[in-house]
């Protein structure tokens, strides 16, 4: 199955907030662009399928935790989940076990953003 993923955004209220948050708890590098109705910290590599995405601020742009969940990939969940609270945002489903599958679990970032965590350990 390929990996059909080309690029993501995640909506804030407050960008230089979500920045915060993304690199305290991903320990994510971002570059910033600024487009004439929006600005956006990219990060990721866009040149790669499945890879890259970015943060936007914009009037079309909306933070939710309902919808669609956008799932980061971690080495092992509890790491992040560690780091979630103390970075702004609110643990709504602990590292839970989903057997051959691995670990999951849901958060919502420092913008209102329902947010997935998986790894296989």
């Amino acid at each position: 199955m390929n990996n059909l993923v080309q690029w993501l955004e995640i909506a804030t209220a407050d960008i230089e907030r979500a920045k915060d948050f993304y690199s305290k708890v991903f320990s994510l590098e971002f570059q910033y662009i600024e487009m004439p109705d929006s600005k956006m910290y990219m990060f990721g590599e866009p040149d790669k399928v499945g890879s890259a995405g970015c943060l936007v601020q914009s009037s079309g742009s909306k933070p939710s935790a309902d919808g669609t969940v956008i799932y980061f990939a971690c080495e092992d969940v509890a790491k992040e989940v560690q780091l979630v609270e103390e970075a702004g945002g609110k643990l709504l489903i602990p590292k839970t076990d989903i057997g051959e599958f691995g670990f999951f679990a849901q958060f919502i970032d420092s913008e209102g953003n329902r947010i997935g965590l998986h790894s296989n350990k």
